[in-house]
């Protein structure tokens, strides 16, 4: 069986939505961020989605672009 993660279950402290707020703004894998918090993948998703946090990298690869 898979162990749950710390918080799992528990509702956001304005201190973890802040600190959600600071890793996504360093560009941290949501993973990463999950683990930090001791959340799910899918927790760090909603609360994001929630509190208008955006998780997409800000720093995108050159290499899937197409010359203009």
């Amino acid at each position: 069986m898979t162990k749950l993660p710390k918080n799992h279950g528990k509702a956001w402290t304005p201190s973890d939505l802040k600190q959600l707020k600071k890793l996504a703004k360093e560009n941290t894998p949501t993973r990463v961020i999950g683990f930090k918090l001791g959340r799910t993948e899918s927790s760090i998703y909603g609360a994001a989605s929630d509190n208008g946090v955006s998780l997409k990298p800000t720093n995108q690869s050159p290499y899937n672009r197409r010359p203009k």
